[in-house]
């Protein structure tokens, strides 16, 4: 045997030796853990944790600690964990014999107007929109940039947010809401008239209407602010004005007072409006404002279209809705109720993160990519991630044009609340669909044979 061979042969019985070493200590390890477990009382036993966290959460407890920590309010990213009611209460009525599926070869239009009766509609060719999310006050120039290529990739439009301006946004997105805050910060009339709408922004769904930070020297007092509700009127009237002519919009959380603030946009003139559920979410709020504020989505959308109806301007005045948006089917059965087109947020960053967030993982959480400051925001490859978002939203009109085709239809607006059946009987009272079963058919368990 060559001296070559001895010393590789050594090295093999060697890392085996090891391994059997390290299985027999992990045994070892193992064994006393649980003996430990099974045995030490419960005030001493660690297996206390399993008990307590199953009654409040591992999320309430880990929330509480950081309270603890600090005497601040905390700023949670990503929305609320608690489940709202949803569009899982509603399934599509598949297309058979009274009507046939069309086959996948033919067209399905999916061509989307925001505010149909303005001077300069905004035509885009799919209805999910990449909602509004502040350079500076959330994401990065990098993760700005990745969201308004992706939505060029796929032919859709991006929103500015409130934060301040990006050329460079602009200049990549081929269509571009540009909001404007309740205060008039860090616009001018030259970025006004480069939207192709305008988004007067009141609140979201996952912060309400909190109190934006007035920076002084930031506001613009050549520009009008909207501090009450008689202000409304007269700053639709200046943006339609200042964007020559664009859809001109406003967005806010859903809420109990709904139709009257609806009355209050229409009375002002509005083209579109952009309202959001509770189950939206934003770089950062607090938990109370996540958790106990607002309407879910499907029970503002419901009231919503009901109000627009009644007012006689559904499709007219465009409704976009955003809030927990998190599937196709879920966006499908939203636009069947009435919404116009939908915003996505939370899954637009997942898209264009991709791959990428192995940059940030396992010792700091994905959005440390994307968020300003962030300690890997600077690694973000915009270019990749704006790919990476084009083909998240081109795959999801696909498969959103996969079920009109399985209804029998040839355009997305030919779809609506009749191809929707409910599940169960809340669903159906919201909703107003039928159920897909009737009291009647509910049947009496058989009696035991024991």
């Amino acid at each position: 045997m060559s001296s070559r061979t001895s010393k590789l042969l050594a090295g093999a019985l060697g890392v085996v030796g090891g391994l059997t070493a390290l299985r027999f200590f992990a045994g070892q390890l193992v064994r006393q853990s649980v003996k430990i477990v099974m045995t030490d009382p419960y005030m001493e036993n660690l297996a206390e944790l399993l008990s307590a966290s199953k009654r409040t959460g591992i999320q309430t407890i880990a929330e509480t600690n950081l309270r603890a920590q600090k005497a601040q309010v905390l700023q949670r990213p990503l929305g609320s964990p608690r489940k709202f009611f949803d569009f899982d209460g509603l399934m599509f009525v598949s297309a058979h014999l009274d009507r046939q599926a069309l086959p996948h070869t033919i067209p399905v239009d999916t061509e989307t107007v925001i505010g149909p009766n303005s001077k300069k509609p905004l035509i885009v060719s799919t209805p999910l929109l990449v909602s509004g999310m502040a350079y500076k006050k959330a994401l990065s120039d990098r993760a700005k940039y990745a969201l308004a290529l992706g939505s060029k990739l796929a032919g859709t439009s991006s929103n500015t947010g409130e934060g301040p301006y990006l050329p460079k946004e602009r200049e990549l997105a081929e269509r571009l809401i540009i909001q404007y805050p309740r205060i008039p910060l860090h616009r001018t009339m030259d970025m006004l008239a480069q939207a192709d709408a305008l988004e007067i922004q009141l609140g979201q769904g996952a912060s309400s209407s909190a109190a934006q930070d007035p920076y002084p020297h930031l506001v613009r007092p050549e520009l009008p602010a909207l501090r009450k509700s008689s202000d409304l009127p007269k700053v639709v009237s200046f943006l339609k004005q200042a964007g020559g002519g664009v859809p001109v919009g406003i967005k806010f959380s859903f809420t109990n007072n709904l139709e009257r603030e609806i009355d209050l946009c229409l009375e002002a003139g509005v083209d579109f409006l952009a309202l959001e559920g509770a189950q939206a979410a934003t770089v950062g709020a607090a938990p109370i404002l996540e958790d106990d504020f607002g309407l879910p989505t499907i029970v503002g959308l419901c009231r919503a279209v009901e109000h627009l109806q009644l007012r006689g301007v559904h499709n007219q005045v465009t409704l976009i809705v955003s809030g927990g948006f998190f599937s196709p089917g879920q966006c499908l059965k939203a636009l069947a109720l009435g919404a116009n087109a939908i915003y996505l947020g939370t899954m637009a960053l997942y898209a264009l993160s991709h791959t990428q967030t192995t940059k940030s993982i396992p010792w700091e959480p994905p959005t440390q990519l994307v968020v300003d400051s962030g300690k890997q925001s600077h690694m973000l490859n915009w270019k990749r991630a704006g790919k990476h978002l084009g083909n998240y939203l081109i795959s999801c009109t696909e498969e959103i044009k996969e079920g009109v085709r399985a209804l029998g239809k040839h355009s997305l607006h030919q779809v609506d609340a009749s191809d929707l059946v409910a599940l169960d009987e809340p669903t159906s009272q919201l909703t107003g669909i039928p159920l897909a079963y009737s009291k009647r058919m509910v049947r009496t368990p058989l009696p035991s044979r024991g």
